[in-house]
């Protein structure tokens, strides 16, 4: 997509700290880190959400994911990693990206704070049903 910017910095058009290169994807450094040596991983290929990306890249994306995350503790002095993707919502670039995030005990990361709602008599066993559904005719 000629607009996307992770697309730019997938073709090595646009510049980036890129730590990572394969033929399917692209990690590098994040511009507006939650902590210093916060990567994000891209599919080479544009796609918008993790549903759009077609099943045979999705071995090679979660394998970078995967290698990135077990490095950044023992390059960076991190004890481990926080890593999450947003779909639409929060997707700050319409390409999909896989955030790998630095994390060390008391590093003053909260976590979420997500609403709580309750399931009504019977609605726990209607969601699942409608999911198992789904996954079924997918």
């Amino acid at each position: 997509m000629s607009d996307c910017v992770f697309c730019a910095i997938a073709a090595g058009a646009a510049e980036a700290h890129v730590v990572a290169r394969t033929e399917h994807t692209t990690a590098f450094l994040d511009n507006r880190p939650v902590f210093k040596g916060h990567v994000l991983v891209i599919p080479t290929e544009h796609v918008v959400t993790l549903p759009d990306l077609p099943a045979e890249r999705i071995t090679p994306f979660f394998a970078q994911v995967q290698r990135v995350a077990g490095v950044i503790p023992s390059a960076l002095g991190a004890q481990g990693t926080f890593v999450a993707m947003n779909n639409e919502v929060s997707q700050s670039v319409p390409h999909l990206h896989c955030h790998v995030v630095p994390r060390t005990k008391g590093d003053g990361l909260r976590g979420f704070f997500w609403p709580r709602v309750r399931y009504a008599a019977g609605e726990q066993d209607d969601y699942a049903r409608r999911l198992r559904q789904a996954l079924d005719a997918s």
